[in-house]
């Protein structure tokens, strides 16, 4: 993880720029009071109205330089703060992006929304206007001190006791929140998470009619959320009167005590002057240790969240020298191939096939078989627990990811669909080098052109959040067209034409035999979509239970038999296993 330090020195120079500002204020400031100490002590009690005039210029440029520094030291500290949370929540993104699939499966998204949004709101807010009230705060309290002992060091006790008080409640007040802002933000991170479920799966949860069992789990969450927070307020609200209280004593105290001095000769009248505008100035650094602990506690709790997804590496680990294919022709071959994820049963258990380039594979099984799995591990998105992946006689370990993963045209069994226009997701997959013709040739081969452009706006039609308003066919097709349009060397078809009626099934069928230069796998349920491979496996618990030609597995009378039967009927198949 990028240290916050490394943020900052980024930004050193601005970040100077703004501390000089600051300064140059809260100096011009403090200049205030000695000019009052004059107009007392000269003007009003000596009689000397002509050093009046000079007295109010100067109140005049104080007035105008801390305008002018001001606004230079809120500005520079707010944009500051702003580009450092941008930087910072782009390289936690990227991080996120660059963990492997095994990360996710154990993450919520909501947990992640909260780090990527709340969390770096906070961070922002520390590094922008929390950052710059602690600074002038200190700044502010040191210069006040000194200004003030110069004026009398016996009164400048009481101040400075005062000071002491209120950094010994903030100690102990940071102290008390730092563990209720870690568990705000882990609640914060599962409301989100349950309300994103909720919100995606709202049609399920009104067709199974659960909104009362889902708005009440959200409920026993919020609470819990108003809980923590209603807690960190107790300790807020607990120990801030004692800043109040010292802040309205302080001012009094010092004119009693100063007042006292005046008479004894050991003070003028313009000093207790100056020294009573100081007490004031003093007061809202004391009013605003509060606040910024509270703030600071919790842009510290959230750094510690951020720090934890920062210490999660991916699994997957491309080769420092990775091999970089001049071309990829297409051939894969698995080589004794077994997968199990952490603390689960073995997913796939010795499997070895090959497809030469240009052919096609079928894969057939019962669902949980672990059909997708394989199309996974030759992805990469998890790595073999043993045996070896290649891809034209390379480990596919020794691949760069990038080559690998954009070499496959993958359509998911689980179609999704950004919020976008139709067009824009057809090309996902190259959206710098796919042109519209492309788009629309891809859209006709997977028999989505007909449904599309009977759209009011065709192919800039803007879909719904993963495809709402479209039916599952229609999605599976545009899934299809993404596929299509990218040419990739492999082509992975999972589960894809589920939702399709067979007549279209059967002209997608067509399309694929016209892609002589493409390799393809095919997983499927349905006989009819795997029929014409040149080999077809069928799994069984991880394994590989049979394998063979389309015919040559009716003949065996096993699972795929059985498969057959169940889908055409007995009738369909003779004893010679053909069609009839």
């Amino acid at each position: 993880m990028k240290k916050l330090s490394s943020y900052i020195w980024e930004y050193r120079v601005p970040y100077l720029i703004a501390i000089i500002s600051l300064i140059i204020a809260v100096t011009l400031d403090m200049l205030s009071p000695q000019l009052m100490a004059h107009v007392v002590d000269d003007v009003i009690v000596g009689g000397n109205i002509d050093e009046l005039k000079y007295l109010l210029l100067g109140f005049l440029g104080i007035g105008l330089g801390r305008c002018i520094f001001q606004y230079a030291k809120e500005y520079t500290f707010d944009v500051n703060g702003i580009k450092i949370s941008g930087n910072m929540r782009r390289d936690l993104f990227h991080h996120i992006q660059s963990l492997s699939a095994d990360f996710f499966d154990k993450t919520n998204t909501g947990e992640l929304m909260a780090r990527v949004k709340e969390d770096i709101d906070r961070i922002w807010d520390a590094m922008g206007y929390v950052s710059m009230l602690l600074i002038e705060v200190i700044y502010h309290t040191s210069i006040i001190l000194v200004c003030m002992y110069m004026l009398n060091w016996k009164l400048a006790l009481i101040p400075t006791a005062a000071m002491l008080l209120c950094g010994s409640i903030a100690v102990i007040m940071e102290h008390k929140l730092g563990h209720v802002y870690e568990e705000i933000s882990e609640e914060n991170a599962t409301l989100n998470t349950v309300a994103e479920e909720n919100l995606a799966g709202v049609r399920t949860v009104k067709a199974f009619a659960r909104e009362k069992y889902e708005i009440s789990k959200f409920l026993s969450h919020n609470k819990r959320y108003y809980d923590l927070n209603m807690e960190q307020s107790k300790v807020f609200v607990r120990y801030y009167p004692c800043f109040t209280v010292v802040t309205k004593v302080l001012p009094l105290l010092t004119i009693l005590v100063g007042g006292k001095l005046v008479i004894d000769g050991e003070m003028t009248l313009g000093q207790l002057t100056a020294f009573v505008e100081y007490s004031n100035n003093i007061v809202w650094p004391m009013e605003m240790l509060g606040w910024l602990t509270n703030s600071f506690s919790a842009a510290v709790a959230s750094n510690k969240k951020i720090k934890k997804i920062y210490e999660e590496k991916s699994s997957i680990v491309e080769a420092d020298n990775a091999v970089q294919l001049e071309k990829v022709g297409g051939k894969i071959c698995f080589d004794h191939v077994s997968f199990h994820k952490e603390d689960m049963y073995e997913i796939l258990h010795d499997i070895s096939f090959t497809v030469e380039a240009g052919r096609t594979l079928g894969i057939m099984g019962a669902t949980g078989a672990g059909k997708t799995s394989i199309v996974q591990l030759l992805q990469r998105m998890y790595d073999a627990t043993d045996g070896t992946i290649y891809l034209d006689d390379v480990d596919i370990k020794k691949l760069s990811l990038k080559q690998l993963r954009t070499s496959i045209s993958y359509v998911m069994q689980d179609v999704f669909l950004f919020s976008d226009t139709i067009n824009e997701n057809i090309k996902l997959g190259k959206k710098d080098y796919i042109g519209y013709k492309t788009v629309r040739r891809a859209s006709v081969q997977a028999q989505a052109s007909e449904f599309i452009e009977r759209m009011e706006d065709t192919y800039e039609t803007v879909i719904g959040e993963r495809g709402v308003g479209l039916s599952g066919g229609q999605k599976q097709r545009i899934s299809i067209a993404r596929a299509l349009a990218k040419k990739d060397p492999i082509l992975v078809l999972d589960d894809s034409t589920s939702a399709l009626d067979m007549e279209t099934e059967h002209l997608i069928q067509q399309t694929l035999k016209t892609l002589e230069n493409t390799t393809k796998i095919i997983i499927a349920h349905r006989i009819s979509a795997v029929r014409n491979a040149d080999e077809i496996i069928v799994l069984d618990n991880g394994a590989i239970a049979e394998r063979g030609t389309h015919e040559e597995l009716l003949a065996k009378r096993g699972l795929y038999y059985e498969t057959y039967q169940s889908q055409y009927g007995k009738e369909g198949v003779d004893y010679g296993g053909q069609f009839v």
